[in-house]
């Protein structure tokens, strides 16, 4: 019983650590979004799953794939 209440806890803060980083990555684009794009451009304020999907399609396009970059 101890091996599956451990593996239960490991699952847990997966995934709140997982929550959290959505919330992290999410609010911030939506506030700035909601914040300068209706003022600026006159587009439409978006929710927080649009924000988070927003940030996770920016990560797809924009990511480095240079692995043998030398810092």
């Amino acid at each position: 019983m101890g091996k599956f209440s451990e593996t239960l806890a490991i699952l847990l803060v997966a995934a709140l650590v997982i929550l959290l980083v959505a919330i992290i990555i999410g609010f911030p684009v939506m506030w700035l979004w909601n914040w300068l794009m209706p003022t600026l451009f006159g587009l439409t304020k978006i929710t927080f799953w649009q924000a988070w999907g927003l940030s996770v399609l920016c990560g797809f396009l924009f990511k480095s794939t240079n692995v043998n970059s030398k810092s």
